[in-house]
Parts: C-alpha cells; structure tokens; sequence
C-alpha cells in the first residue's frame, strides 16, 4: 500500500540531496506540495525541477540553516507558496565531526538550533493544520564515539529534544517523531566517497551491518513517510532507527 499526501504541505529542510532529496521526492510524488531548502543553489534547482516534474507544487529557496533569519523567511515563502503547512521534516546536518571549535559549531547552528528555529517558525502553520514534525538524526546518537564526538553529541540532542517537542505540542494535536538513520550510501554522499578515501573505514562499517549493504535514502524516506502519514497517528515522541541491524554490532 503507497502513501497518499495528497493536498497536503510539506517543508523539507536540507532537500536537495540524498536523504533530504529522497523524502521530498517521497512525499510529492504521494501527492503532496513540497518546499525544500539548502544552500547549494544548483543541486537545489535540479531538485525543484524534479519535484516539479510530479505535477505537483514546488517550491524552493537556498537558505542557510545557521542563520535564523533565513530559516524565517525560508519557512513564511514555503507557507505562502503551498498555502500552508502539514509536515515540517528538519533534516540538515552541519556534519560538524571534530572535538574542536568547529565540529562543535557547525553542528550546534544547523543539526540543533536549526530544528529549534525552523520548528518555532512552523508552528503557527502546524496549529492551524493540526500537522507533524519528523526530524532525522543518526544512530550516532545513542553511541558514544571516539571518530565524531561532536557529531553525536548533537543528534543525541536532538532524540532527547524530539521528546520534549512531543510532550510539549501533544495537547494541540501535534506529532513530533524522528528518525535515526545508519550508514547510509548515495551518488556524491559521503559514504560513497569513503569507499575511495578510506577504505578501511569503508570496510568496517560494512561489515557492522547484518544485512551486508549500506542503506539508501528512499528506505529513510519510507520511515519519514510513514511518521508523517494517518498511519502513525497514535505516535509520537519516537525515535525510528533505519539502520539495516547496524546497531546491533555495537
């Protein structure tokens, strides 16, 4: 059985590529109007063509997910273009990995602040719509670890924060779940450039999965899909790992 969002509004932020990319392509083609944002001005076009291509409504604005201003207008242009909104996925990463100033950083203004902002600025749209809030974030989150401490620091954050999101908006009618991707492999991403890079790394993340592959951002999609849909209805304040088993190596 597909999904149908037909008629409904959907923001995705960070949707030009890979996951993001795969989730607005998920839900116009079930249907559904679709803003992105990104900063990438060229892979932001190809994008909107493609979900233009639907035959449903696109709409797209670059928009630098550190800046809080420009968060607030990306939210109020997608909410005039579509009419509204129903689903707000928060799904950029700074990809801040380092234990330095800069992974910190990074990853502070986009994975966090920019769920807290682009949220805060929905939700006058999601009250109205009576709609729902998915925000990705990684199995990184539950782990600690040596590699990208910052990295999971900060998607930890944000499972803890899409708790609180969900206890918060549940009396409004208000979902708000999320959902932790594994290694997941796409053209220009950077598994699949690890492949070439680092190679042992590659490997060993290979092997971490019992299912013998990495995962694809249409089977993130699905997950995000789902949340969104009538079908989650009695969810909320959920974490959804799409992992393929990876977590079960340890």
């Amino acid at each position: 059985m597909g999904f149908d969002f037909t008629g409904k509004r959907v923001l995705v932020a960070g949707g030009s590529r890979g996951i993001g990319r795969a989730i607005a392509l998920g839900f116009a083609r079930a249907g559904a109007g679709v803003s992105i944002c990104a900063r990438g001005a060229e892979a932001l076009e190809a994008t909107r063509a493609d979900l233009a291509a639907t035959g449903r409504p696109a709409h797209a604005a670059v928009c630098d997910l550190a800046d809080a201003a420009a968060i607030a207008r990306w939210v109020e242009g997608a909410a005039a273009a579509l009419g509204g909104v129903d689903v707000l996925v928060n799904n950029a990463s700074g990809f801040g990995m380092g234990d330095d100033e800069a992974g910190w950083a990074a990853g502070l203004a986009v994975d966090v602040m920019a769920t807290v902002r682009a949220s805060r600025a929905a939700l006058p749209h999601l009250r109205a719509s009576k709609g729902c809030i998915v925000n990705t974030t990684s199995i990184s989150g539950f782990r600690p670890s040596v590699r990208t401490p910052a990295y999971a620091a900060v998607k930890a954050l944000v499972i803890n924060y899409t708790a609180s999101q969900a206890a918060a908006l549940a009396r409004e009618g208000i979902r708000v779940n999320a959902v932790a991707p594994g290694s997941i492999e796409f053209p220009g991403g950077m598994w699949e450039r690890r492949r070439t890079s680092d190679p042992k790394l590659y490997d060993r993340i290979l092997r971490s999965i019992p299912f013998g592959r990495l995962g694809t951002p249409e089977e993130v999609a699905d997950v995000v899909m789902f949340l969104a849909s009538p079908l989650a209805r009695w969810v909320t304040g959920q974490t959804v790992v799409v992992d393929g088993g990876q977590l079960l190596s340890g």
